[in-house]
Order: C-alpha cells, then structure tokens, then sequence
C-alpha cells in the first residue's frame, strides 16, 4: 500500500512508519516537526497530498497533551479539529481509497463503573479541552462518510505505551523521574493522582491495530483499540518502584494533579477483534520494562 503518516515524528507516528516499512508498504511521513506539513495550513496540506498522492492515510499529527489543553485550549481545537478538516478535505480531493483518523477514548469522559466496559455506542461526554477537540476531529470523520463516501475509519485509542513516548503522559513521567533518581542517588518519587484507572496497551499492539483497521475495517465505523483491562496508576507506578536499581518511596505532589480526572476508562475491544482479528499480545510488564530502559537510555546516554 502507498502510505502517508501524518505526525510520524511523533510517539505513535515513528512506531507506525516502522511496522508498515516492515510490512512491505510504501510509506510517506509528513510533521510539523520537520517543517513538512502544517495541518492547520490547508495549503500546505493539499501541497503534500498532491506529490505523494497516497492510497491510504493514517492521521495522527495534532494536539496529545491531554493535561496541557487546560492552558491552551484554542492551539488544541484548531490542530485537532481544523487540522483533521483539513486532512478529510485533502484526501476527499485527491480520492484516497482508505483514511483512518486516530482519535481518543477521552471522547467518552466520564463513565460510571456499570457503564464499563465501554463500547462504540457509549455516548460522548468530554470532560477536557482535549477531548472536546477529538469529538469533533471523530464527527468531522464521521460526516466525511456519510456525506461524502469518503472510506473514513474513526480509531478510538485508549492509553498507549512504550519506548520512545514523551514524559508529558504517566508511566514516561514516573520512568523518567526513577531513572533521574538512580543517577542523581535520591529516593522519592514525586507523583500527582495514583487513583485514577485506566486501560493500557503498548504502542506496538496499537500500530498493528491501526494497519489491520485499514486493511479489514468498515468505513464510517468507530473502533476502540484497547486490551479490555483496567489498571491504577498506583499499580503501574509501584511496578516501576520494583524495577528500580534503588530504593525509593512515592511522595504525593498536588502540583501534578488534574483539574479534572477521570476516574475509570476500560474498553470493550470487540469490535476490532470481530473484524480484524486483533488483541495485544505484549503483557504490561514488558511494556513498562521497556519504558524504563528506554529512560534510563534518554536519561544517562547509556542502557
């Protein structure tokens, strides 16, 4: 498949460009990082979808810091919404055969627990900035569809881990905070709310999903792309303590709490299993392992 990977400089974008070289795909990446694209730039969209004039699209650039739209809300509304209309526009253009538009399990908000497991049908309840600007990039992929035929595929991506993610969300946070400890020989590791749950599943899985997705998925349809299990962010802190080559203690900071939390998310990964065949098959363990190594690397420069 010709490809084309908006925000492949970041997180999820570089483990994607990765699985789809090694799955013999022609693949083209696009980020503002590298001055390529500007998704909030029509212009500078359509620029880059008229030379490489994929046969697919996986759209992940946009906005991700979920506790960082409280101060930002606008610069989150217009990479995420305006951005993801600029891309839809773009692809309908051109005449791409398949777009998947990555979107967020923040949609969902707050849940109560005889909600759970979440599924497709869950309404949407956004509680953040974020999330607010993922229900729109998920409408305007919805409508792409059912007003222009345009083969949208909406991804609904609970909590994703693994090497090389930004310390801006939890597990990097702690991993880079205990490697940081073991260098500099301290024992407390500073944490914000512990009680919060939430459904995990490492990167690698995730970008798997994403190719099976637009392989065997059905246009117009939302998919959640989760393990089906909730954990506290307690557990997965205390699972990186136990890691540690030191010991150390978690020390309660106010200023790394959230304006608001949501309690619980699980999903319901039917759907995505019904049509692709998928589940993840990296356990938790070796996710957070990984994690950490890869903080100790970034860290000290050495493994």
């Amino acid at each position: 498949m010709r490809a084309l990977i908006t925000g492949v400089s970041g997180f999820v974008g570089r483990h994607l460009l990765a699985h789809l070289q090694d799955a013999g795909d022609d693949v083209e990446g696009c980020d503002r990082e590298d001055g390529s694209i500007d998704i909030e730039d029509r212009a500078s969209v359509d620029g880059i979808f008229e030379r490489f004039r994929p046969e697919v699209v996986y759209h992940l650039a946009g906005w991700s810091d979920v506790g960082g739209s409280w101060q930002a809300p606008e610069d989150t509304f217009r990479a995420n919404a305006e951005g993801t209309l600029n891309v839809v526009l773009a692809c309908r253009r051109i005449g791409v055969d398949r777009v998947l538009s990555v979107s967020s399990a923040d949609v969902y908000g707050i849940v109560a627990e005889e909600e759970l497991p979440i599924d497709e049908n869950a309404p949407l309840r956004p509680v953040t900035p974020y999330a607010a600007s993922k229900v729109a990039a998920d409408y305007l992929g919805l409508q792409a569809w059912l007003g222009w035929k345009l083969p949208v595929l909406r991804a609904r991506s609970f909590n994703h881990l693994g090497p090389g993610q930004s310390p801006k969300f939890v597990a990097p946070a702690l991993a880079e905070r205990i490697a940081r400890n073991e260098v500099d020989r301290r024992t407390e590791v500073p944490v914000g709310n512990l009680s919060a749950r939430r459904d995990f599943t490492d990167v690698r899985d995730v970008v798997r999903a994403y190719r099976l997705l637009v392989e065997h998925g059905e246009s117009g349809e939302a998919y959640n792309v989760c393990s089906g299990v909730d954990v506290e962010i307690r557990e997965v802190a205390e699972r990186l303590l136990a890691s540690a080559r030191s010991p150390m203690t978690l020390r309660h900071d106010p200023s790394l709490d959230r304006p608001v939390d949501v309690p619980v998310l699980r999903g319901d990964n039917a759907r995505i299993q019904k049509t692709t065949g998928w589940s993840p098959t990296i356990p938790l363990d070796q996710t957070l392992a990984d994690v950490l190594d890869d903080m100790r690397t970034r860290v000290t420069g050495r493994g």
